[in-house]
């Protein structure tokens, strides 16, 4: 039923786009006719909403790999520097709250642990919607913030990390073996905000998979046995992920691709101090208007990652 809906949607928009190119031609020839420049104003907005619109179609077709129309699971992890990372994660966090309320999906939290002082040391949460993951695989890597810091009394300029990493909420059985001597299940207390149940009882689960190195975390749920559910089905996709890769690359190679927390490694930068540039260092797409990408408007750099990465396959 959700395939036919999407279709349906899918259908919907291409004959809306065929209704606004019978209206474009119609304009023209309206202004052409009765000889009135006023109309140009009304062909250039029409033309920039069917652009808009066949855009949005033409990245669609990009979103054509397994699981691209999964719900996406997210972790952000701030890298080395104390408060000023931890600061920076939460605002990542906020970033990635904002684009995804734009775009009409949910947030739900799955783990998180606050800053000593403030901000985010980690926190797990899942995007759902239709091709959230498709979108938000571009994400993974190192960001970088440069900032005056507002923790320093001196007002020196501050550079700051944090690590996304996206792995898809695949909901169909994955069909993968695990040895239960690979793993390490540690139980804890749930933190942050909540109800008489938060630090009463050991729900919240952290599975370590020895073999790799993989760590997921699940808090979310009052019940530990739930936590464990949704943390293996975490784990089983991000080794699926690595299964499949595995067939172009060795292990050592893909895990390889988790970088340190810092410099070089970055994929974006987001500069605030002495100048304001986003710059995206795999596609050189940049945004001048910092104010706006940290507010959730980082499409352009999702849709230049995709064409690039579709022109390299």
């Amino acid at each position: 039923m959700k395939e036919l809906k999407d279709l349906q949607e899918l259908v919907k928009k291409i004959q809306g786009m065929y209704t606004s190119y019978e209206d474009i031609q119609l304009l023209i020839e309206m202004g052409y006719e009765e000889e009135d420049p006023s109309i140009v104003r009304e062909i250039e907005e029409e033309i920039g909403s069917f652009e808009a619109c066949f855009e949005e179609l033409r990245l669609q077709t990009l979103l054509s790999g397994e699981y691209d129309p999964c719900s996406a699971v997210m972790t952000l992890h701030a890298g080395a520097g104390g408060t000023e990372s931890c600061d920076w994660a939460g605002m990542l966090y906020r970033m990635y709250s904002r684009w995804a309320e734009r775009k009409g999906f949910s947030i739900t939290v799955l783990d998180y642990l606050d800053g000593d002082i403030t901000g985010i040391k980690t926190v797990t949460f899942e995007v759902k919607g239709e091709n959230a993951y498709g979108y938000l695989k571009s994400e993974k890597g190192v960001h970088r913030l440069v900032r005056i810091s507002p923790f320093n009394a001196a007002g020196k300029r501050q550079t700051s990390f944090a690590s996304c990493d996206v792995v898809p909420d695949i909901e169909k059985e994955i069909d993968i073996e695990i040895d239960e001597d690979d793993l390490k299940i540690d139980t804890y207390r749930a933190s942050g905000a909540g109800g008489q149940h938060v630090n009463k009882t050991s729900s919240a689960i952290r599975i370590t998979h020895l073999p790799t190195g993989i760590v997921v975390q699940c808090q979310n749920e009052r019940s530990q046995h739930h936590n464990k559910e949704k943390a293996m089905q975490m784990l089983k996709a991000k080794l699926q992920l690595l299964k499949e890769q595995e067939q172009a690359e060795k292990v050592s190679d893909i895990r390889g691709e988790v970088k340190e927390i810092g410099f070089g490694n970055q994929i974006r930068s987001y500069v605030m101090q002495p100048y304001t540039l986003v710059k995206d260092h795999r596609t050189n797409e940049e945004n001048s208007n910092v104010t706006a990408v940290l507010d959730g408007n980082i499409d352009a750099f999702i849709n230049a990652w995709l064409k690039s990465t579709a022109q390299q396959t």
